[in-house]
């Protein structure tokens, strides 16, 4: 409807669901035109409000008990379009803003994922060395189909770029198996860059058509069960590439927010680096940021740790 187009106040806001954790809405809206995505007919144009509201947001957020703050939008790194600002300039800001102890950024497209924005997480206080970058296909093909804003080569470089600064640092991907028009060579072609990634894990989402895209336009419609079986083998790729990441930080020394008791006996939390963690049970150490030793992958998939101080 036109009423949605032609939004253009945003008000950041803040969840506080989780006593450890909140979500910060810095941003609503896309400008981008993916051909297989209704977000820019439903949500609108990008907007968001000034550095300043966003700020004042933020410390409003830093009065509660929560101590890890994740920055989340539609198109987060477009922050800045409708008040002529930029998302390095918001960052900078936010890692000025005390008693919060960590910052995420959630999804960010790879075209804004910007040098400058790395080196500053590289270097920052309170930023999490934490990564959600969506690349959705791995043949420049299918990215070209999407109407994605980069070619492979770009996504590429942004992951080295990350890991020559930040070797230990966690990057999520996502993709879309089974696009219309991704035939199996192309497939195959992704499937294989993809698996060469030096990434942590995969959000892998088996194609879906939504009413009024382009995509819907493209020919060679993949069958839902292949999308499956795609989805499937880039699922398999994932749990790989975790284990890995996981073996490789063990006997590291990370900071870990713990969390209210998982299950009896025992309390999880995450590292800044985004691996999932577990203790002993110890009320003390709810929504607490202890220094801890990677110590082993326990059965469950989660890291065992030593605490090395409250």
């Amino acid at each position: 409807s036109n009423e949605i187009k032609e939004t253009k106040e945003f008000v950041p806001g803040f969840s506080t669901t989780d006593r450890t954790r909140s979500f910060l809405k810095i941003q609503d809206g896309c400008n981008y035109f993916c051909s297989f995505c209704t977000i820019p007919l439903a949500r609108g144009r990008g907007r968001n409000a000034s550095i300043e509201e966003t700020i004042n947001k933020a410390k409003e957020l830093a009065q509660t008990n929560v101590k890890e703050v994740v920055l989340t939008g539609v198109n987060i790194g477009d922050f800045g379009q409708s008040t002529k600002e930029k998302f390095i300039d918001l960052i900078k800001e936010l890692d000025k803003v005390d008693s919060i102890e960590r910052f995420r950024i959630s999804s960010i497209e790879p075209n804004l994922l910007t040098d400058e924005v790395i080196e500053f997480v590289a270097q920052s206080k309170r930023f999490a060395p934490h990564f959600h970058i969506p690349l959705q296909a791995g043949s420049n093909e299918v990215l070209a189909l999407m109407k994605r804003r980069y070619k492979r080569e770009v996504f590429l470089s942004r992951i080295d770029k990350i890991k020559s600064l930040i070797p230990d640092a966690f990057i999520g991907v996502d993709i879309i198996a089974g696009m219309n028009g991704e035939t199996n060579d192309l497939f195959m072609d992704g499937y294989n860059f993809v698996k060469n990634l030096d990434i942590s894990q995969l959000h892998v989402f088996p194609y879906s058509e939504r009413p009024n895209t382009k995509a819907l336009e493209i020919e060679n419609v993949v069958p839902v069960s292949e999308r499956r079986k795609r989805a499937e083998m880039f699922k398999e790729v994932s749990d790989r590439k975790l284990h890995l990441f996981y073996h490789q930080n063990i006997g590291a020394k990370r900071t870990v927010l713990f969390e209210e008791q998982a299950e009896k006996g025992k309390m999880e939390g995450f590292t800044e680096n985004y691996i999932r963690t577990e203790t002993s049970y110890n009320p003390k150490l709810i929504n607490r940021t202890v220094q801890v030793e990677l110590s082993g992958i326990l059965e469950n998939g989660n890291m065992d740790v030593r605490i090395l101080s409250e």
